[in-house]
């Protein structure tokens, strides 16, 4: 999920821009909760990394 959304980000297609703020942080919030609905303890998983639960997707993001 987090590489197409790289994809759409940068895309012209989709306006090209960029995510605005906003958008990065509804969509950080949406996989979050995502996650969460699927049985993934954010919390633990982000304490396991060293890191804080928004930080989950920047290793994969470009957004």
């Amino acid at each position: 999920m987090v590489l197409a959304l790289n994809s759409i980000d940068g895309d012209s297609r989709h306006g090209g821009a960029g995510f605005c703020t906003e958008e990065r942080e509804q969509l950080c919030e949406h996989i979050d909760r995502i996650l969460g609905e699927h049985g993934v303890d954010v919390a633990a998983l982000a304490a396991r990394q060293g890191i804080d639960r928004s930080a989950i997707t920047d290793r994969w993001r470009d957004w």
